[in-house]
């Protein structure tokens, strides 16, 4: 399959904004499932002194990043899980499946409600990781560099949001944000590592896509960023994860 997409793949590292070692290094990744676990309020965090509508967005758009992330993956595993780059991709699911944990719970914890909709990332999100996948290993690493890119880019203004708010009132939200970011931050060097590539079909396929969704869903905006992009860096644009 890898090397019959071969011809339509073209190489993603020049473009790529974190491509920041030479070309032959390579970097050994041992990725591991790391549970999570946090205890709220020990800060004094409440709901009552809490700044309610910006954390609701913050987590209701966290949560649906992570479950978007999730059927990404599911969908590259049902196409790759045999091939060699398998264990590279349960790895990261795995890891994507503890964040979901956490927002599950935080969902709870904070009574946010989830957005509406779930149910079409549900298909989305698998249908955009089975397609990516069907390119071949390069076409599947592609697509998680650009996922990682924007999520950890969205991960970084949530961080800022709070730490200009009030850093010691939110140190433990802080917490599982700077964890996160980081852990996707890793899949994206992953995903580079392991020849991360994408030809202009499916970024032409990518554009289709776009274009018929931002006729229905308007853009989320920019602060509330955490959705599927098109699988290429250098052009950023997303598909809205969290609107209502």
């Amino acid at each position: 399959m890898e090397a019959a997409a071969a011809p339509a793949v073209r190489g993603l590292r020049a473009g790529c904004q974190r491509l920041c070692y030479g070309a032959g290094s390579e970097r050994k990744w041992s990725l591991q499932s790391k549970q999570t676990s946090f205890r709220f309020y020990s800060t004094g965090m409440t709901l009552d002194n809490i700044n309610k509508p910006a954390i609701d967005r913050i987590i209701r758009v966290d949560h649906a990043g992570e479950y978007g992330a999730n059927r990404i993956y599911a969908g590259q595993m049902a196409v790759l899980g045999r091939t060699t780059v398998g264990p590279v991709i349960q790895q990261m699911w795995d890891q994507e499946k503890d964040h979901l944990k956490k927002f599950n719970e935080l969902i709870v914890t904070f009574r946010v409600r989830p957005t509406i909709l779930l149910p079409f990332w549900n298909v989305a999100g698998f249908a955009l990781g089975a397609g990516t996948a069907l390119l071949g290993k390069e076409g599947a690493m592609a697509c998680t560099v650009a996922v990682e890119d924007s999520i950890s880019e969205h991960y970084n203004n949530q961080i800022r949001t709070l730490m200009e708010e009030d850093p010691e009132k939110y140190k433990e939200l802080l917490q599982i944000i700077k964890k996160f970011r980081d852990d996707e931050l890793e899949h994206h060097d992953v995903g580079l590592d392991h020849g991360a590539e994408l030809g202009e079909e499916l970024n032409k396929i990518q554009d289709r896509d776009l274009q018929r969704h931002q006729q229905h869903l308007e853009p989320y905006p920019a602060q509330g960023l955490s959705g599927i992009p098109r699988c290429a860096v250098r052009t950023k644009g997303v598909l809205p994860w969290a609107r209502g």
